[in-house]
């Protein structure tokens, strides 16, 4: 084992590790001493949408893969499925030390972030203040305050695979390539393939930066040996993901991201992928990326809180409104005044600002271009249609981008290179000697910040502070919001501009030798740290955490036992409030509706043309006082015993015209394609007429009789077993959703090919006499990835191990290859 020095090889990573600790349990203190969890409204949701295949899990011990408790029915591939590498999780929880889930994630930015900035050189104690600024981006904060948390999962581990990267270019090929292949496992398993993508990008861009350098100085073969060791690595991590990888590629096809079989409509309409109206929804406005300099220099949150010394709120009680009303009103006011319908402001720090632009002049192009281009790509990106020349592009050829939806989160990309840059740039200019280069270099970041936010101040008044909002606001508060919105946008430059200051005093003491460094880098920390919490606990705090938030949000309601009191084994439940944004009905019932980003693209299709006219009609019959629904046939297709409009036992109806589990049709209508499928089959009768799409399905040797019987006999998720009896050969529809990859059915044990009836159904064409009928969801790839993931993930672990060991002296191998570089790049 080779001697330590303990005071600077072990013991700044010590401070660092517990100051990580300290800041995150300071923070999410309701978490760890009132035991209390973050309120988060899409966790709730996916709680909901995945209690049916939880339940399977533990009652079983194995994987559903297919839930019918959202939309219908659809696989579970991107709801909840436990795959093969379940031990990359355990390295995971081990690296966070235990913490909760999911303010473990931040802890976890804080360290990657750390570890990515040592490999480029950065000296600890400043990487501490880099891990800091980086981990306590408000991006992460509004990330958990919305429930994304595999968003910022996904985000937390960005820089440990550039660190890998990094490493492995600067010769240290065992440690960039555990490292690589590790942080592209931990990366792939949480599952947000949009940050992955992006994380692809810089990656990509990075490895074209070295590529170059490499030509430059003839260095081409030992380029390419690294590459291949990285792409290697990555493969490796790859591997611990590829079932799940495999079956979402194939998933995508079916889903809202994958092509649309209607011709019918607008272009958009027919899009391959997300169509870019619902791509580009959430597009930053050309002036918003500066929220990365200035949080509120828009307003803010769309629901922010003012003070009872606001402009609005003396204007209220001025007008006569009483003071606790006014209040409660100013807890959520509505001071942004851009262009996105629901937004927060991604911060990265004013002092972060700063030293990005520091560490363009400081640093050399070749070492600081591929994060400045990186930086303004992130930007362009977060444009959306406001930069439709380049973003469409992207859309339409760049491959797999048009996968991906609310284009505002890749403003990650430049929070993540304004901190690298930022701090590889503070590294080097303390590095050098004080002279009137260096001097020049301080005044032109200081100028191009500071000087900034100082003219933002002075020329405040130039702004309208009136947003797309405002149309919906009483014509009285317009005025007095307005004045509110100055306030803050003057406030935020004037703070940006003393953060500015203060960093660039701090920077010049050091350098002209009046203070000393050890005093430098805690004051950037605090600096930074005090902005940031400022800014963050405006987003999430102590109302943010609540006891058992899960328990509340699922409460049993008399509706709910109303409907549980019924003990068929399968049936569905259309919730007429909001069905289509919920999945609380989901963690009771088989739903109609749900909350989920890839639905089924069919059945999406069935929503805008049959269920959503269906409900508007059955509120208006039960307006009526009408219960007569014989003539909702897609509703009853899909087996709808019970409406729900509301919580109270009375608000439950009953639906006595449900097809069933299934059912013998007397019709067969054969069509054309999927415009004629669909429109016939929100038309037909669906308890006598099958429709069927006569060019992807054989029609001509069906039959039918509706005087046999079938029966539901045995229910599960994942496999279904059905009793028939009828005189003649005869075709059944089932009120289950038609899935081509996965699902087969047998008839007296006999596979027997499905069937699509009335665009989203199966069918199976039985035989005269008694049977058994079973569909089973069994998809190959999960028979055959979970070992390789499995492998692999121990093959990364037992790698990690390894190279642990060697890096403390413990194994001695081949000296690698020495870098001919400064660190410090």
């Amino acid at each position: 084992m080779r001697s330590i020095n303990f005071k600077e090889q072990v013991l700044p990573h010590v401070v660092a590790i517990v100051l990580f600790l300290l800041v995150t349990i300071i923070y999410f203190k309701p978490v760890f001493f009132d035991h209390k969890s973050l309120n988060q409204h899409d966790i709730l949701q996916s709680i909901g949408a995945s209690k049916e295949i939880a339940d399977y899990r533990e009652r079983t011990g194995d994987e559903a893969l297919w839930t019918n408790s959202m939309f219908s029915g659809m696989p579970a591939y991107l709801i909840s499925v436990k795959w093969g590498n379940e031990i990359i999780g355990t390295v995971q929880a081990v690296f966070s030390l235990g913490l909760p889930h999911p303010v473990r994630l931040v802890f976890l930015s804080f360290v990657a972030f750390y570890i990515l900035l040592l490999a480029f050189g950065v000296r600890p104690y400043l990487a501490i203040a880099g891990a800091l600024a980086f981990g306590l981006s408000s991006y992460n904060i509004v990330g958990l305050t919305a429930g994304h948390n595999s968003r910022i999962g996904a985000v937390a581990f960005m820089p440990l695979l550039l660190a890998g990267i990094r490493l492995g270019f600067k010769g240290k090929n065992l440690l960039g390539f555990s490292v690589t292949a590790l942080a592209v496992a931990l990366e792939l398993r949480v599952n947000h393939l949009q940050i992955t993508y992006y994380l692809l990008l810089m990656a990509a861009a990075y490895g074209i930066s070295e590529l170059v350098v490499a030509i430059k100085e003839k260095q081409l073969a030992p380029f390419i040996k690294r590459s291949s060791l990285l792409v290697g690595a990555g493969v490796l991590g790859l591997a611990t993901f590829i079932g799940s990888f495999l079956s979402t590629m194939e998933y995508t096809k079916y889903s809202m991201r994958g092509k649309s079989e209607i011709t019918m409509g607008t272009p958009e309409e027919k899009a391959n992928g997300l169509t870019k109206e619902y791509a580009f929804r959430y597009s930053n406005g050309i002036f918003e990326p500066m929220t990365l300099f200035m949080p509120n220099i828009l307003g803010g949150s769309s629901q922010q809180k003012l003070s009872m010394d606001s402009e609005t709120a003396q204007f209220m009680l001025k007008n006569g409104v009483p003071r606790p009303q006014v209040e409660q009103q100013m807890q959520a006011m509505p001071t942004y005044w851009g262009e996105q319908p629901l937004t927060a402001p991604y911060y990265a720090g004013a002092i972060i600002v700063f030293l990005f632009a520091l560490g363009i002049v400081a640093l050399p192009a070749r070492k600081s271009v591929w994060l400045i281009a990186m930086a303004a790509l992130g930007i362009i990106l977060s444009w959306g249609y406001h930069f439709s020349s380049f973003n469409y592009f992207m859309f339409d050829y760049f491959p797999g981008y048009n996968k991906f939806r609310s284009v505002t989160f890749a403003i990650i990309i430049p929070i993540l290179a304004m901190n690298l840059l930022g701090f590889i740039g503070l590294e080097k200019i303390l590095k050098q000697e004080w002279n009137a280069g260096t001097r020049k270099q301080l005044l032109i970041a200081i100028g191009s910040t500071g000087g900034i936010a100082l003219l933002l101040w002075l020329f405040a008044g130039a702004f309208s502070y009136h947003g797309a909002i405002d149309e919906r606001l009483p014509e009285w508060l317009q005025a007095p919001l307005s004045a509110d919105r100055k306030a803050l946008f003057k406030a935020s430059a004037m703070a940006a501009f003393v953060l500015t200051g203060l960093s660039f005093a701090g920077i010049w003491l050091t350098l002209t030798k009046r203070i000393k460094p050890g005093l430098l880098y805690p004051a950037i920390a605090i600096l930074m740290l005090v902005d940031l919490w400022t800014t963050d606990k405006k987003l999430l705090n102590d109302d943010n955490f609540a006891k058992n938030p899960t328990r509340s949000f699922f409460q049993k309601t008399d509706a709910d036992q109303e409907i549980l009191n019924d003990k068929d084994p399968d049936f569905r439940v259309f919730n007429l409030v909001d069905p289509w944004n919920e999945a609380r009905t989901s963690y009771y019932h088989h739903s109609l509706g749900g909350y989920h980003g890839a639905k089924i693209r069919r059945y999406q299709d069935l929503i805008d043309k049959g269920l959503v006219p269906e409900q508007q009609k059955i509120i208006d019959k039960l307006r009526q006082g009408s219960v007569d629904f014989s003539e909702m046939g897609v509703i009853n297709m899909l087996n709808t015993r019970y409406l729900v409009a509301g919580a109270s036992k009375d608000a439950v109806i009953k639906n006595s015209f449900a097809n069933g589990n299934a059912w013998f049709v007397s019709d067969i209508k054969s069509v054309n394609n999927p415009d004629e499928e669909l429109d016939a089959t929100v038309k037909v009768n669906t308890k006598i007429t099958a429709v069927i799409d006569a060019s992807k399905f054989d029609t001509k040797d069906l039959a039918t009789d509706d005087y046999g019987t079938i029966k539901l006999t045995q229910y599960e998720p994942n496999h279904l077993v059905y009793t028939s009896e009828n005189g003649s050969s005869a075709l059944a529809v089932f009120s289950e959703i038609y899935y081509k990859d996965g699902w087969k059915a047998t008839i007296d044990g006999k596979e027997a090919p499905i069937l699509r009836a009335d665009y989203v159904l199966r069918a199976l064409q039985i035989p005269e006499g008694s049977h058994t009928i079973e569909f089973t969801f069994k998809p190959s790839v999960y028979q055959w990835a979970n070992p390789v993931m499995t492998a692999s993930s121990w093959l990364i672990l037992l790698l990690l191990l390894g190279t642990i060991l060697m890096e403390l002296g413990f194994i001695k191998l081949k000296s690698e290859t020495k870098e001919s570089e400064s660190d410090a790049q």
